[in-house]
């Protein structure tokens, strides 16, 4: 997820254009810092070419005086406009960091699920924050630096062309040291943003599953993880250091280089009286005024670099495929309809095969098989977090993955094992508009009659798994979708606090279509019908009683789970999915 410098440079003329006004302003008081910056050298010179030619004192010092005066005004007018960039570089910085959270919360589930979390986190604290540093410090000085550049190559080239030109030739060979390094630094910074992801994904892993490092004894294989993280973090930030180490030291001394072209190439023209000596002096200062300006450019584009990788990687999320804003049509009706459908994981084979099935309204549909049948596969395609790779999943006729998601949250809802509990308020976590009482309404319905203040903070009072489940129950009936998805969502709770979510979960499963992904067979003896997987394929469907008397996979799977059925019709059957 790493955008081309294509997709950078148009991101990048975006910025500008949203805030062009001050862009100009910006230029424009550049301009006038450059041209007052113009006016000290020229007076100096003069200063020199009056005591030379017998001045009196009184010349001298209004001279000086006036010297004085554009220094003033060059101060003025720079801290004006470093103010009015540094604007600039916070509002900007703003607008990317809304839009990279508006991306990524716009990301696929399936998306989100599977990028790595210190991935995502690296790009959206450090990457953003790098980005935003160059923009509130670095660019003005950049984009100051550049005009002043210009403005003053002129003036030593006015002021005496062979002069100017030579000083200019003695800063050519800044040009090749600068192309030099552009040519490394994009890779070399690249490759440090990656390993600082690294590092960041593995720290969180170790962070997030520190009870099963304790549990397992997995302490050295986290550490040695860890380890190899830093080590190529390392490796890499010695890499951009040995860059700069060979960009700075060639560039200080090539600074020098066009100071001592002039004085040789004045002190001759001066001899033949080509030239005065107070051209020659302020053709000097003008060069010598050219490294601060200078320095700012080569000193920051270290950092511009660093940042252009580090805005690649933000605008990479920009290159991952959304779901579409809105839909070619609203869903004509509540049915769903499963056709030749076909889905793999990424480039690996399908572990769904050709699924034909139809999901009437207000039908409680189980979906049984061995691990691996496909059966939470198939659930994820009919709740819309993934697309199927052939085939379509559609409600009401429109397909379900093309549904934007505050219209999919109303149509269909899968419940997993797994709820996040947001560090937010109570009012937060349930994530609906709703009036107050009817989001206690909700809470009393699916039985958390410890919820209290909706406005009590989850973050200093975790829920267990019970309340999370209540929690998660209490979204779905706010959400007030038409099908439930239940994928064992109870499974992973002990049996009093499972018997309290099922209770709950019957609440909010009143008078609404239930596809249920399920284990434990007692939810296939409840439903209307039950659709038995194997292999990625549908192989039995029908109702639990014609099922048995059919005596097929079903009806195996069934008397062994009561124990009294010992046959192996699934026995050693290959589950994938």
């Amino acid at each position: 997820m790493i955008a081309d410098q294509r997709h950078v440079l148009r991101a990048a003329a975006r910025l500008i254009a949203a805030d062009r006004r001050t862009v100009a302003l910006m230029l424009a008081l550049g301009s006038l810092a450059a041209v007052a910056g113009l006016g000290a050298p020229f007076l100096l010179g003069r200063v020199i070419d009056t005591v030379a030619a017998g001045g009196g004192v009184a010349d001298v010092d209004r001279l000086t005086l006036a010297v004085v005066g554009c220094a003033v005004a060059q101060t003025l007018i720079s801290r004006y406009a470093l103010g009015t960039a540094y604007r600039f570089g916070e509002r900007t910085a703003a607008r990317i960091r809304e839009t990279f959270l508006h991306r990524v919360l716009g990301l696929p589930a399936a998306v989100a699920e599977r990028v790595p979390t210190g991935d995502l986190v690296a790009r959206g604290t450090t990457d953003v924050d790098t980005v935003a540093t160059t923009l509130r410090d670095v660019l003005p000085g950049v984009f100051v630096g550049a005009v002043q550049v210009v403005f003053l190559v002129a003036a030593v080239v006015v002021l005496d062309p062979l002069l100017g030109v030579s000083g200019v030739l003695g800063l050519s060979g800044i040009w090749f040291v600068t192309r030099y390094y552009l040519r490394r630094a994009r890779a070399v910074y690249l490759a440090e943003g990656q390993a600082n992801s690294l590092l960041a994904e593995e720290l969180a892993a170790t962070t997030t599953g520190a009870r099963t490092v304790e549990a397992f004894g997995l302490h050295r294989r986290r550490l040695d993880a860890g380890q190899a993280a830093m080590t190529e973090t390392r490796r890499t930030r010695e890499a951009s250091l040995a860059l700069r180490s060979v960009f700075y030291p060639s560039v200080e001394t090539i600074y020098e280089v066009p100071a001592v072209l002039v004085l040789l190439l004045g002190g001759l023209l001066y001899a033949n009286g080509r030239v005065t000596l107070g051209t020659v002096a302020a053709a000097v200062l003008y060069l010598r005024q050219l490294v601060g300006p200078l320095d700012t450019i080569l000193i920051y584009i270290e950092q511009v670099q660093s940042s252009a990788a580090a805005f690649a990687r933000i605008e990479g999320v920009a290159t991952i495929p959304t779901r579409p804003a809105v839909a070619a049509r609203a869903p004509d009706g509540d049915r769903i309809e499963i056709a030749g459908v076909r889905y793999a994981y990424g480039t690996g084979p399908d572990v769904l095969h050709d699924v034909d099935l139809t999901v009437r309204p207000g039908e409680r549909l189980a979906v049984v098989g061995l691990s691996g049948a496909g059966k939470s596969t198939l659930g994820r395609l009919i709740a819309g977090v993934d697309r199927p790779t052939a085939g379509t999943v559609t409600v009401g006729g429109v397909p379900i993955a093309d549904l934007p998601p505050d219209l999919l949250r109303r149509q269909v809802v899968l419940v997993t094992q797994e709820h996040h509990v947001f560090r937010d308020t109570l009012r937060a976590n349930l994530m609906s508009p709703a009036p107050d009482e009817e989001l206690r309404r909700a809470l009393r319905t699916v039985g958390a009659d410890w919820a209290g203040d909706l406005d009590r903070d989850l973050g200093a009072e975790p829920l267990d798994g019970a309340r999370a489940q209540q929690l998660a129950l209490a979204r779905v009936l706010l959400a007030d979708p038409h099908t439930v998805i239940l994928d064992e969502a109870t499974a992973l709770l002990d049996p009093t606090a499972a018997r309290t979510a099922e209770r709950a979960l019957a609440a909010v499963l009143h008078e609404r279509t239930v596809i249920a992904v399920a284990h434990r067979l007692q939810t296939a003896h409840d439903a209307d019908r039950v659709a038995v997987m194997h292999a990625g394929r549908i192989i039995e469907l029908g109702t639990h009683h014609d099922l048995l008397a059919a005596g097929g996979p079903y009806a195996e799977l069934w008397h062994s789970w009561h124990g009294d059925w010992h046959g192996d019709a699934l026995a050693g059957r290959p589950g994938t999915g």
